[in-house]
């Protein structure tokens, strides 16, 4: 199975740091994991995740209006996935490939031309981040893009692994920190995680800040 593919229909705490005017060229949307399971009713429910929807589609309108390049990455797990409780996993069973629970949020609408990135669609292997096992980095590369913002769930789980794979990569990438939430997690607190963003190179930026717009690029 692909693990990028283009949809067929519409379907804390850290200090903000202004990154760099974005050239719609050149920088890249990616919007991690906003899945109805991960929302305040779901299987494994982020607190305050749907909290965060407004202020996502501020950045993919943006993003959008700009004819700028954006990702939409999305757990895609087989039944029998490695990382569930039953299987001999930490997580309960969450976002199943087919599934309404790993259906993105209807309240997020997802542009035409947005390019879906699944993971975590083999059984025995883990992936937090949206680079692993899947073609995001060859994608963005071959677009030509250089800088990557970040939103979505959860901070110190896919965010981070996506946002440290990234500046792996040789991306720049920015954090938007006013569109992402944590799970709460006791054992690997988000306040750490944003600090080991940013200490690998991440910049951090904030809508509520005075917020860069993108230029907009010619079709």
């Amino acid at each position: 199975m692909n693990p990028c593919r283009r949809p067929r229909t519409l379907t804390n705490s850290a200090p903000v740091r202004a990154p760099p005017y974005p050239d719609p060229r050149s920088v890249a949307l990616l919007v991690v994991d906003m899945q109805r399971d991960y929302m305040e009713h779901g299987a494994l429910a982020v607190p305050g995740a749907s909290t965060i929807i407004p202020v996502i589609n501020h950045y993919v309108a943006q993003f959008a209006n700009a004819n700028a390049a954006i990702y939409f990455s999305r757990d895609w797990h087989p039944l029998n996935h490695c990382s569930f409780q039953n299987q001999g996993g930490r997580w309960p069973v969450h976002c199943v490939a087919q599934t309404p629970g790993a259906d993105f949020v209807h309240s997020l609408p997802i542009p035409d031309d947005a390019v879906i990135v699944s993971k975590g669609i083999e059984s025995a292997h883990e992936a937090y981040s949206a680079f692993e096992g899947t073609a995001l980095a060859q994608l963005l590369h071959e677009r030509g893009i250089h800088g990557l913002w970040i939103a979505g769930v959860t901070t110190e789980h896919s965010v981070r692994a996506s946002v440290l794979d990234a500046l792996k990569a040789g991306f720049k990438v920015t954090v938007l920190v006013d569109a992402i939430r944590s799970s709460g997690d006791p054992t690997n607190s988000a306040d750490h995680a944003m600090r080991e963003m940013l200490d690998a190179g991440a910049q951090a930026h904030s809508w509520a800040r005075p917020a860069h717009k993108i230029a907009r690029r010619p079709h």
